[in-house]
């Protein structure tokens, strides 16, 4: 199964990051998803999208729905370059602290992009 990234394309730094992802995914590998335009990609994985907005998501090559740095993970997994660095965080055991500060981070984006209700539920 194609693993996909669902990412907030309103966001700017989230599109920057997913446009350098994109560059490097020059097989396809990835299926990129930007659920600020399609909403109703998330009613397959049973999300809302106030849900999907405050972390990221993935689904990886099993379909496994997984977010936060396990949805990193998973798509870097699949890109040159980042491989690597998807094996290190695994192997060194950081996804639980990695995702303590990236779920801070999340928070904090969420309230300053969505905060106006610019990313209220369908």
């Amino acid at each position: 199964m194609q693993p996909a990234m669902y990412y907030d394309g309103s966001c700017p730094l989230c599109r920057r990051e997913v446009a350098h992802y994109r560059r490097l995914d020059r097989d396809q590998r990835v299926r990129w998803v930007d659920i600020s335009r399609e909403p109703d990609a998330l009613d397959a994985l049973g999300i809302d999208l106030s849900t999907a907005m405050r972390r990221l998501h993935a689904t990886d090559e099993s379909g496994r729905l997984v977010s936060g740095v396990p949805a990193f993970v998973a798509i870097w997994r699949q890109l040159p370059g980042y491989r690597h660095l998807a094996r290190a965080v695994v192997g060194l055991g950081l996804t639980p602290l990695l995702d303590w500060g990236y779920n801070r981070f999340a928070d904090w984006r969420f309230r300053r992009q969505c905060g106006a209700g610019a990313c209220a539920s369908r």
